[in-house]
């Protein structure tokens, strides 16, 4: 996923950090961004100078993993990395999210993750052209297959969905600032 740094920082860093803008629980937080698997201890380093000033309004609070759609294991030991680095920090306290695509969403919740009270799971649901819908259209949260897993199936319209005050716009994630 290409993105636009503040100071012309490049596309290629693993790590940035600024206030998170997506409408979820950690909305406005002083937040840590990973791109893929990272060493917990430099992510622990990178924390500790964050969070070294006396004021601690800016002090990092959340931690968003899979930045960048990084997210995307391979290998039964990719999935265990993911899951050991989000496991390291939210036994510490972090809240924790992570950009899970659609279609790893059922794999996902095998880690046991989802039972912190302190983590974000973020389902991506890609919809091209969201716009170009008609006033009728509904985004239908389903079940893999016909009264398999849920007590049936959720419709909502996706005008609605598409509240104002719930929109994030792109040029919000042009604040970010790269951590060489």
């Amino acid at each position: 996923m290409k993105r636009d740094y503040k100071d012309g920082v490049s596309d290629n860093m693993n790590f940035f950090a600024g206030n998170e803008v997506e409408h979820n629980r950690a909305f406005g937080m002083k937040t840590l961004f990973v791109v893929g698997i990272q060493n917990e201890q430099v992510i622990d380093y990178l924390l500790a100078e964050a969070n070294s000033y006396e004021d601690t309004s800016k002090h990092i609070k959340q931690i968003f993993f899979g930045a960048n759609h990084s997210f995307n294991p391979q290998s039964h030991d990719e999935w265990k990395d993911w899951e050991d680095m989000l496991r390291y920090f939210l036994d510490q306290g972090y809240w924790c999210s992570i950009d899970i695509p659609i279609a790893l969403a059922e794999q996902f919740l095998e880690t046991g993750l989802n039972e912190y009270n302190n983590f974000i799971g973020q389902l991506r649901v890609p919809v091209p052209y969201v716009e170009g819908w008609n006033y009728n259209t509904v985004i239908k949260i389903d079940d893999k297959d016909f009264n398999s897993t849920n007590p049936g199936v959720w419709c909502h319209s996706l005008h609605t969905l598409m509240d104002p005050s719930k929109f994030t716009d792109w040029t919000q994630y042009k604040n970010d600032k790269g951590i060489k």
